[in-house]
Order: C-alpha cells, then sequence, then structure tokens
C-alpha cells in the first residue's frame, strides 16, 4: 500500500539517507556513478521538502531543473544552481552500462559537494518558514 508523505521533515530524512549513501566507502566494487545516483537522489528530495514546505505541488519528475523553477519568489534558488540542475543526469542515464562514460572521482567529489551544500540549503530554507 502506497501512502501519500507529505511532510517537509520525511523528505528530508530520505534527502539525508542519499546523502549517507552518496559517502559510502570507496572502494573496487563501488562506481561512482551509483553514489551520484544517490547524491542526486538527496538534491531531488532536498528540493521536493522545501516546495512540501511551502504547500507548493510538484510532478512526479527526476528533473532537478524542472524543480528549482517551481520555487516561489521569496525562497532563494540552491546555491550553484545551474549546477545543481546538471545532477539530473545521474538520476537515470548514469545508473545503467554504456549510457555514459565512467563518473571520474573528480567528478563524484564535486557532485558530493553539491549535494551537500543543497541538503544544507533544504533545512535552512524550512527552518525559515
Amino acid at each position: 500500500m502506497q501512502r501519500e508523505v507529505d511532510s517537509p521533515a520525511e523528505w528530508m530524512r530520505y534527502a539525508k539517507s542519499d546523502l549517507a549513501l552518496a559517502k559510502a566507502t570507496i572502494s573496487d566494487d563501488v562506481l561512482f556513478g551509483n553514489l551520484c545516483f544517490h547524491a542526486q537522489q538527496a538534491v531531488e528530495k532536498s528540493i521536493k521538502a522545501v516546495l512540501i514546505a511551502k504547500s507548493i505541488p510538484f510532478p512526479r519528475t527526476h528533473n532537478i531543473d524542472t524543480l528549482i523553477g517551481l520555487l516561489p519568489g521569496d525562497v532563494p534558488v540552491p546555491p550553484d544552481d545551474a549546477k545543481v540542475a546538471e545532477l539530473t543526469e545521474y538520476a537515470v542515464t548514469l545508473r545503467y552500462p554504456g549510457m555514459d562514460e565512467p563518473v571520474t572521482e573528480e567528478e563524484y567529489y564535486e557532485v558530493l559537494r553539491l549535494a551537500e551544500s543543497v541538503v544544507e540549503w533544504a533545512e535552512d530554507t524550512i527552518n525559515r518558514r
């Protein structure tokens, strides 16, 4: 049975879980692309938490640019919003073999930095209500 979750706190709980998974121990068995997927999910869920806190409906989408575009004018956009919007590609494309070039360690750390900043932005934004 699927339940509707309309609590920003619950969405942030899931965002933080994805961020923790994105920080998983790096080993030869863990692909940077998989870690970037979880970082993207942390970003997506963080933005959705802010939208829920502001009572703004959103479509079922992984498109971060679409979600950022729904933020009301009184809410500052996430830091590095143009770069953050590019994380959408990690939601699908980079999760499967042969879809794109493998993610480098340097790229992974940049994606992780962006995700951490968005999670922090979302928490600050929600707490300012």
